[in-house]
């Protein structure tokens, strides 16, 4: 019962913060929960298969652009449908053709797949619609972007919750350990992998169309940024992209910390990004969590 009551409790006081915080902190907390459901709906494909996708930000602007499109033509819940169902769609597409890839070839496919989408938008809106960005004119507040992203935070944690607990789960960290041994077990590899990508593609994307009233001007520079994509995998490493709070934990200070190095280093941010990156790979591939536990086992072994 305590796990229940507990996270709920939790997400009531973090839903009440808009009524003590200023504008910035406000902000602050905005860009804090996009990323832990990033991060979560990353480690939702990637954090037991083990196939590292850089395409984060290819789904994210994906659901900026629909709003930006449809944000005057369509109310604004049916906006989401729309951007939820092309990101599933797209990812059925990308997942039926590229799941059978396999480590590097994977990351450089997903890497150029959100770089295709960029430049394929920005050749539409110079040659066909003669402009290169689009305004989002929305009554929606910033409080009000923080409680749908909450809110799909929640969701996406409460999602991979079940996914760990379901047949689903359990066919997905055995993927992760060893495909071979997979197949040899019964289990569907592409079903498998396409369900868990399509459900982490629509989360991603109704993350990037819940935040891009936030732009307010939005261009394929602005909402295909790689650098969401890169600061996305950081997060939900250095958590421990295979445990259910790992993103989240990841996520939090890194937000934070990169907020900072880019508000006082501005030009010299990007380097700090990829020191991080490589410092995250080599010395904490499993997460902190992880870390820690390897730690203290090799502590109590010294004493014994």
């Amino acid at each position: 019962m305590m796990r229940i009551i507990l996270p709920l409790a939790g997400l009531v006081l973090l839903a009440l913060l808009p009524l003590w915080l200023s504008d910035y902190g406000l902000g602050l907390m905005v860009g804090a929960a996009t990323y832990v459901t990033l991060a979560s709906a990353w480690a939702l494909f990637s954090g037991h298969t083990h196939y590292v996708s850089l395409a984060t930000v290819a789904f994210y602007g994906i659901g900026a652009y629909t709003v930006a499109v449809l944000n005057e033509v369509l109310p604004y819940p049916l906006v989401l449908m729309v951007a939820g169902a092309m990101g599933a769609g797209l990812a059925l597409i990308v997942g039926l053709s590229t799941l059978r890839l396999k480590g590097v070839y994977f990351v450089i496919f997903s890497f150029g797949l959100a770089e295709l989408i960029r430049q394929l938008i920005t050749w539409y809106e110079v040659n066909v619609t003669g402009t290169l960005g689009r305004y989002i004119f929305l009554e929606i507040t910033t409080a009000g972007i923080y409680w749908q992203m909450l809110g799909l935070g929640a969701l996406t944690l409460a999602l991979t919750a079940w996914i760990h607990r379901n047949r689903l789960g359990l066919a997905l960290r055995v993927i992760g350990d060893d495909e071979a041994v997979a197949a040899h077990s019964g289990i569907h590899l592409a079903r498998v992998k396409l369900i868990a990508f399509v459900l982490s593609a629509v989360i991603l994307t109704l993350a990037g169309a819940i935040t891009s009233p936030r732009y307010v001007y939005v261009e394929p520079s602005i909402v295909f940024n790689p650098t969401v994509s890169f600061l996305t995998v950081i997060m939900a490493l250095l958590g421990g992209a295979n445990r259910l709070c790992g993103p989240m934990l990841g996520a939090v200070p890194l937000f934070l910390l990169f907020e900072w190095l880019s508000a006082h280093f501005p030009d010299s941010y990007p380097i700090f990004l990829g020191l991080m990156f490589i410092a995250v790979v080599f010395v904490l591939p499993n997460g902190v969590i992880a870390g820690v536990e390897t730690l203290r086992h090799k502590l109590r072994e010294a004493r014994s």
